[in-house]
């Protein structure tokens, strides 16, 4: 399996991911990536921007992540605490292709997103979720991430944070 920049080519495979999360949410009552998000407006954007990343198996996407190396506004507030102040990744749009789910794919997902940070010098990585979205919370909480509290993302949603450190805070 290879982790790589996501390029032009593959977004007709990312978007079938992306349709099969929705479809999943939809199924399950849960009221999130619905109303035409994300589309492939918003992919394309985060091709052309360098943030998207595919897991691909041979000739095979399997799954799919954006992240985002710098500041996400709706993380400024955040009913809670972050863990830390420091820079930080973002990890956005995370999904696995549904015959491949169960696999650990988005655990390996992570662990490469931890490898990009620390190349970086980057030693905190951000998340957030549905509320309804139990899957991911535990995907985050078997990954070491830490429940930090609630921001709101630019529609007024509301979503659960996490973030997980790097390395430990050696200022003892």
């Amino acid at each position: 399996m290879e982790f790589r920049r996501a390029v032009a080519e593959d977004l007709g495979e990312i978007m079938d991911i992306i349709r099969q999360a929705q479809d999943y949410f939809k199924n399950v009552g849960i009221n999130q990536w619905q109303n035409n998000y994300p589309n492939a407006g918003v992919i394309t954007a985060d091709i052309k921007d360098n943030n998207a990343y595919v897991l691909a198996d041979g000739d095979n996407i399997i799954g799919t992540v954006t992240v985002i190396f710098g500041r996400e506004k709706s993380y400024d507030y955040i009913e809670g605490k972050w863990l830390s102040d420091l820079d930080y990744a973002v990890v956005h749009r995370i999904a696995v292709r549904a015959e491949y789910k169960g696999k650990g794919l988005a655990s390996v997902m992570l662990r490469n997103i931890e490898q990009m940070c620390i190349e970086k010098g980057i030693h905190s990585i951000r998340v957030d979720t549905h509320e309804d979205n139990k899957s991911m919370q535990r995907l985050l909480m078997k990954n070491g991430f830490s429940y930090c509290g609630i921001v709101y993302l630019q529609d007024g949603s509301k979503r659960l944070a996490y973030e997980k450190l790097l390395i430990q805070d050696r200022r003892d």
